[in-house]
């Protein structure tokens, strides 16, 4: 696994080895704890690492590469729009193929036996001590740390407009996604419609094709991290999924989270939402 520190100067860690030793890896990060910025940015598939002892869960180091293990190019993404917007940022420290933390702990895919066309063998009939180590590994304590980070915010005033980043393959199963991005939301569209409307406004010169509610929806048990910490409490939301082949350089990183900033930005002066 290689580390490097992020713009804030934050430790990352990122991508799996085989060289990796079973060293301590948190199962979130924070990154611009202090930022002023009323938007909290959440990425739970940040990375695809995993310790040694699970050995890949049976899979090749091409899987571990793979969309399956991870999103590509979603926390680059969301690393430039924290520093653009000066936003926090919780990333998840471990690959969604031990557990995936955007998934309710009753949903039959919260570790799963197969991811698209891949089965995963080290996902195969788990003890119920095997499921639960999972979840006291990273899925527990990921959310706990978006639940500190959050009511830490709360105690100096600082409202959390909480917004997942997410990246997803232009083809599943298949079937092609014609959108480059897709924002998702339930019925409380007051961050959601406001985000997709200046999309909107910007594909008239981008040509950007926008899903609303596409490639996935909130019926699809994708918006379990925006309901657990900001829907209970009526917070404004939203779930951002860009196609990975769109943010699979640098260049393109920087285009969408330039973007997605801009937009946040003159939604944060627009008093027409209330929190």
């Amino acid at each position: 696994m290689a580390e490097h520190r992020d713009s804030h100067g934050n430790d990352v860690h990122t991508r799996f080895s085989d060289t990796d030793a079973d060293i301590d890896i948190p199962a979130a990060s924070v990154l611009n704890e202090q930022g002023a910025s009323p938007y909290l940015l959440i990425c739970e598939h940040a990375t695809n690492f995993m310790p040694e002892k699970f050995a890949r869960l049976g899979l090749s180091e091409a899987d571990i590469e793979a969309h399956i293990a991870w999103d590509p190019g979603a926390a680059e993404v969301a690393r430039r729009m924290s520093k653009a917007l000066d936003a926090t940022l919780v990333e998840a420290g471990l690959s969604r193929l031990l557990i995936d933390c955007n998934r309710p702990l009753s949903a039959p895919d919260l570790i799963p036996e197969i991811s698209e066309f891949t089965v995963v063998p080290g996902n195969h009939n788990l003890s119920e001590a095997a499921r639960q180590e999972r979840i006291a590994l990273s899925h527990k304590p990921f959310h706990e740390k978006i639940e500190a980070v959050i009511e830490a915010r709360k105690q100096r005033g600082q409202e959390s407009r909480l917004i997942t980043i997410h990246s997803y393959t232009p083809v599943y199963k298949g079937v092609g996604r014609p959108w480059e991005i897709g924002i998702i939301y339930d019925s409380d569209d007051r961050l959601g419609a406001k985000m997709i409307a200046g999309l909107r406004k910007d594909s008239e010169e981008s040509g950007v094709s926008v899903g609303v509610n596409q490639p996935y929806s909130p019926d699809d048990r994708v918006y379990y991290t925006v309901e657990c910490h900001a829907r209970k409490r009526g917070d404004l939301c939203a779930m951002v999924e860009i196609r990975n082949n769109e943010i699979a350089d640098e260049e393109g990183q920087a285009l969408w989270a330039a973007r997605l900033a801009a937009i946040l930005q003159e939604i944060e002066t627009d008093y027409s939402i209330t929190p």
